[in-house]
């Protein structure tokens, strides 16, 4: 949805500039990844074994655990930014539009932690089509944001980067208003926020695999890239992260 709007409202080099930041964003999804689904299964095996009080620590865990984790990724990156984005392969032209991106993703780095996180945990205590509303909510609510912030008010870039962090924080407002309701066997009450090392080690344990798959692609993002740089220029940069976001559609099915 970005990638659309930031290519007709902003210009092709915003496209590169964003391309540059994918693999960041990979990497803030494997930490989501390392939490929500190392939680979302051992919540599964909890709720299977009808253990509803370590089920109840495992979602304020989970809360926690997301909120020190995006806390640690949003000091690291702001603090090395730019030598981050040079490193992937930022130019010259294109490091003003990744930058200007990445800040403010980066800031809103904590709510994309804990909506991934919850949203993995709404699916694993039954409730499927819930977690599959609040992601096609975010992304209506980020398609009608994005013309409103790019074309109307004209914050370019910036304007994507806060479209996409205030849909997700108006879905993790509903997330914590569900799980909050005593009325669920599965909600957020006092003391489930203290971490438990079981649950903490578990959870990272199992979700370490799909931590590492995100991790290694954004890996290989940052070495074509910079190969694109050098022997494409930026551009061609763009043009990779547009067939990039292509190629994931078809990745999204399989996962899903």
């Amino acid at each position: 949805t970005d990638s659309i709007f930031i290519g007709h409202g902003v210009g092709a080099l915003a496209i590169s500039g964003l391309a540059i930041t994918f693999p960041l964003m990979n990497l803030s999804a494997a930490f989501g990844s390392l939490v929500g689904v190392g939680a979302s299964t051992l919540m599964s095996l909890r709720l299977g074994q009808k253990d509803y009080y370590t089920a109840n620590n495992i979602l304020g865990n989970v809360f926690v655990l997301n909120l020190i984790l995006g806390l640690i990724y949003t000091v690291v990156i702001l603090t090395f930014l730019d030598p981050i984005l040079y490193f992937f392969g930022a130019s010259e032209e294109t490091l003003p539009y990744a930058h200007d991106f990445m800040v403010i993703i980066s800031l809103g780095n904590i709510i994309t932690h804990i909506y991934l996180g919850l949203n993995a945990l709404l699916r694993a205590t039954g409730n499927p089509k819930k977690a599959m509303n609040a992601t096609l909510f975010t992304v209506l609510i980020n398609v009608i944001l994005d013309p409103l912030f790019i074309f109307v008010f004209g914050w370019g870039i910036r304007g994507a980067a806060i479209a996409t962090v205030l849909a997700q924080a108006i879905m993790l407002v509903w997330q914590i208003r569900f799980f909050s309701d005593r009325s669920n066997s599965i909600h957020l009450r006092k003391g489930s926020f203290r971490l438990k090392r079981k649950i903490v080690i578990d959870s990272l344990s199992i979700g370490l695999a799909p931590f590492l798959m995100h991790a290694v692609a954004s890996v290989i993002v940052v070495i074509i890239n910079t190969s694109l740089i050098r022997y494409g220029g930026d551009l061609a940069v763009g043009a990779y992260g547009v067939i990039n976001r292509m190629a994931f559609l078809f990745v999204m099915v399989v996962f899903g």
